[in-house]
């Protein structure tokens, strides 16, 4: 069998939130290739921040593992790039492609990706325009496309969202906002006008989808639809609760992924890679830390016990553990503070509008709990509950056996920046501040 094709098409800061996840965010486009194609409903992101999480899928290893501690443009980076995807794909006679955004390598780096065409266009119309010509040339050996939309991530300018200006905002009279927000005025508005952004992503993604059918390439074409983590609202983005790390992921193509097909197995996006591996009958890289999810359309009910995920840098420091079972949530602070870590939440009215209701004080416990059937907002922090000390402990020694496999450098007591990074104070306000150059975390003392 000839190998086939693959498809990357991927977004910032979408989360979960389109049709055919059920909220009312309409993406017919999206909706259709669902209908088509296999659909995860417990996807998950190894990091809800952007470079880590996007290093995390491209490597098959988690972002301690990979090198990418933080944000690309902001001085982090891969340990080896040779372990990227692309990489990978065009030493084992792939074609390769980027058209869009991608958020593993900044400046020079760029050209260590592993891409043989490089363009790295911010406009979804020019993004567009490119992928159809890639996909419409001829092609004399299988192809990886990477397809890549900022749509959905916030500005940090007045206009909040990447929409057309001249366009009209949504409109907030029969919106509800993400669950772990109030329904106020000013985030109905927040939230229509990301539905606004949403549906010129799905307009989007549709095009380059039609574009590969049109050029009769879909039968031998994995196309995987997917974002880096969750949207960018308070609690959401950058925070280790499903709100964060939940992930819309979509596949169609070769391997059964086909037929409108619904699963609800835990998947982590470092299974892709493995994944992709099977599916072209390429060896599995020695370095791979996920599972393949061609178990899961074979009637396995599931492939994993357990997902874990991680922050370390964003805009600022912020160190912190998780790991999800079916059941239960349990995160790990490493740095635990009085109040949220503000420049790690992007600017927006629902930020100002949480922020005058007291936000800033708002405790954030060097552990959680979360029961996620009776509390599937993770609202409930548990973790002080003596009915919940035996799985308290359960979740703990999950997470520091994980620890111990990955060599997590937290278990040393120190998480050290690439030279040159720069973030945020802790103490800021916003990610729009002025930046300091990153420096050591030394924990005093662990958990």
């Amino acid at each position: 069998m000839d190998r086939p094709n693959i498809l990357y098409l991927h977004s910032h800061d979408t989360g979960r939130y389109i049709q055919p996840y059920g909220y009312a965010v309409e993406t017919p486009k999206l909706q259709r290739f669902a209908e088509q194609g296999v659909l995860f409903r417990n996807a998950f992101c190894a990091g809800p921040t952007c470079s880590p999480s996007r290093a995390a899928l491209l490597t098959g290893m988690y972002p301690h593992c990979n090198g990418m501690l933080g944000l690309a443009h902001r001085g982090s980076r891969l340990n080896d790039y040779r372990q990227h995807l692309a990489n990978y794909l065009r030493a084992h006679g792939y074609s390769t492609a980027l058209s869009g955004v991608q958020h593993e390598a900044a400046g020079e780096l760029k050209k260590e990706l592993g891409y043989d065409v490089l363009t790295t266009d911010m406009d979804a119309g020019e993004i567009v325009r490119k992928a159809t010509a890639f996909l419409c040339r001829p092609h004399d050996r299988p192809f990886f496309l990477s397809c890549g939309f900022l749509l959905t991530h916030r500005t940090g300018t007045g206009v909040q969202w990447h929409n057309d200006a001249a366009s009209p905002a949504g409109d907030p009279r029969h919106v509800r906002p993400p669950a772990p927000l109030p329904d106020t005025p000013d985030i109905r508005r927040d939230f229509a006008d990301f539905a606004v952004a949403a549906g010129r992503l799905d307009v989007a993604m549709g095009a380059v989808v039609d574009a590969l059918d049109q050029a009769g390439l879909a039968g031998n074409t994995l196309v995987m639809v997917t974002a880096d983590h969750g949207i960018a609202f308070p609690q959401m983005k950058c925070n280790l609760t499903d709100h964060g790390t939940g992930v819309m992921l979509m596949l169609r193509g070769p391997g059964g992924f086909a037929g409108g097909k619904v699963v609800d197995a835990l998947v982590s996006h470092v299974d892709l890679f493995p994944t992709l591996c099977e599916v072209a009958g390429l060896p599995k890289p020695e370095w791979l830390q996920g599972r393949s999810l061609l178990p899961l359309l074979a009637g396995a009910p599931s492939i994993r016990d357990e997902v874990f995920a991680e922050v370390n840098w964003h805009a600022a420091l912020e160190p912190m553990r998780s790991v999800r079972t079916t059941r239960y949530k349990y995160i790990r602070r490493y740095a635990p503070r009085s109040g949220p870590v503000l420049p790690n939440c992007d600017d927006s009215v629902s930020k100002n509008e949480l922020r005058a209701a007291g936000w800033d004080t708002q405790p954030l416990p060097a552990e959680t709990l979360y029961d996620l059937v009776f509390d599937p907002n993770e609202s409930c922090n548990r973790a002080g509950d003596p009915l919940c000390a035996t799985v308290l402990q359960e979740m703990r020694a999950r997470l520091d056996r994980w620890m111990r496999e990955t060599r997590d450098p937290l278990l040393t007591g120190k998480l050290v920046p690439w030279p040159g990074m720069v973030v945020n104070p802790v103490a800021g306000e916003s990610p729009q501040s002025p930046t300091v150059p990153a420096v050591p975390l030394i924990l005093q003392s662990g958990i």
